[in-house]
């Protein structure tokens, strides 16, 4: 299989490293420590758990600061209310301290007159007081001899000394309301002296709260800074992976320009699993195992129809058992025949340490098993099925794996099914097969709810 090269995740990883990203945690590196071509299962794998270590600490960065923005959001909320109810009370207190300088400006008036009331009525206790007092100087003989009554002298000292108590009344009643009125102006100049010292507090509280409004807003700007850097450094790394993760099922007779990415082999798989009830994520973790099994990639020709020998394509060395030749060489001959393929043309994988090769395009049936699943796949498709087509082959997967539990879409089912695909059996001596499918296809469902927006 064909990967970008590093060279060009270079490129981008200068970009993560623009925005403060360790370049360091995601560089894959051959054994001897230096940056090269992603051409091998182990490597690229390598690179793309860095890649996903990576995203995940992303978004754990993400929500960690998306929570912290959420407090600081409650902190402006509550110091907004409060500064709303701080001014609210100023504006209060203002009000109230005007009505009060009014009514001591009323109250000092009203001492003002009281004080002109008490000497007009102090004049006209001093003129009584000297009537008085003139009258007392006056004898009762020279009364009679001015020729008045004696019961008139008598009255008008009655009257003098009446008006004089009255007099004397109403100035002791004048000057207590004079007293109290200065009293209560004492009252409300010491009550607009306390609410002005309390509003000048609130307002000293509300500048602070101010200023804490001011600086949590400008912490709230540095947190959506960090959460709008970190979210492009996750997208950029996502983007990363996605490059990683063009995945190209070019296997056998598909060519790179030909093969799928990730994104059009899923849809193909979404489209084949719901015809017979797969999950989508566990056939693209079968067809990327076929596709990345080492020398089991459709590296050989079968050139000889007696025995099922052949060459490797790379080199032309001559290889033996690259078909079984009483099992396959005939189904294989039918099938590129009804293709018009050349069979000594045709890419089928090289055998490995043991047993036959052979296996056809993409999903790698061998002929044998391609042709037991030739009706179905044709009752399906309305044709006859291609092992070299991409749909063909992921269809005849699905169809495969369904007959041995992977519709259980359960753990266990999908597994078994993945063992049964690789050898024909449950037998644990391969478990490797069956473990690393399911970890695929764990990491195929989260970017398939990348992809549909979940």
């Amino acid at each position: 299989m064909n990967f970008f090269k590093l060279i060009a995740i270079a490129a981008v990883l200068g970009i993560l490293g623009i925005l403060g990203i360790d370049c360091g945690r995601v560089l894959a590196q051959n054994g001897n420590g230096e940056t090269g071509e992603c051409t091998t299962k182990e490597t690229c794998q390598s690179l793309l758990d860095k890649y996903e270590a990576l995203l995940r600490q992303y978004d754990s960065d993400i929500t960690k600061t998306a929570g912290e923005k959420k407090t600081l959001q409650n902190q402006i909320a509550a110091l907004k209310k409060k500064t709303e109810t701080l001014s609210v009370q100023i504006k209060q207190s203002n009000a109230m301290i005007g009505e009060l300088s009014i009514q001591i400006v009323d109250t000092e008036a009203s001492v003002e007159s009281t004080a002109a009331k008490i000497a007009e009525t102090q004049k006209h206790l001093a003129a009584i007081v000297r009537a008085i007092d003139e009258a007392d100087r006056v004898s009762l003989i020279e009364t009679l001899l001015a020729g008045r009554k004696f019961s008139d002298f008598f009255d008008n000292m009655v009257y003098l000394e009446s008006l004089n108590r009255k007099s004397g009344q109403v100035l002791r009643e004048v000057k207590d309301l004079k007293q109290s009125l200065e009293d209560q102006k004492l009252g409300l100049e010491s009550e607009k002296t306390d609410l002005e010292k309390t509003t000048q507090m609130k307002l000293l509280q509300k500048q602070e709260h101010e200023k804490s409004q001011a600086e949590y807003n400008q912490a709230l700007k540095t947190k959506d800074a960090q959460l709008e850097q970190t979210t492009q450094a996750k997208q950029l790394t996502a983007k990363v992976i996605q490059q990683i993760k063009q995945r190209m099922f070019a296997l056998a007779g598909v060519s790179d320009t030909d093969a799928p990415n990730f994104e059009q082999a899923y849809q193909i798989a979404k489209t084949a699993g719901a015809a017979v009830g797969v999950r989508p994520a566990f056939l693209l973790a079968i067809l990327t195992q076929e596709s990345n099994l080492g020398k089991n990639v459709g590296q050989c020709y079968m050139t000889n129809n007696t025995t099922g020998a052949g060459v490797k394509i790379s080199t032309g060395a001559a290889i033996s058992r690259v078909m079984k030749p009483t099992r396959d060489v005939g189904p294989f001959l039918e099938i590129t025949g009804a293709l018009g393929k050349d069979p000594h043309q045709t890419r089928v994988s090289c055998p490995m340490s043991f047993g036959y090769g052979g296996a056809m395009g993409p999903a790698q049936f061998i002929p044998s098993t391609w042709k037991s699943y030739a009706a179905r796949l044709q009752s399906i498709l309305g044709r006859p099925g291609n092992p070299w087509n991409i749909n063909d082959a992921f269809l005849a997967s699905a169809l495969y794996v369904s007959d041995y539990g992977a519709t259980s879409q359960t753990y266990d089912g999908e597994w078994k099914a993945a063992m049964i695909y690789f050898a024909g059996t449950v037998n644990t001596k391969y478990r490797f097969y069956g473990d690393n499918v399911m970890k695929i296809a764990q990491g195929y469902a989260d970017d398939i709810k990348a992809i549909e927006g979940n």
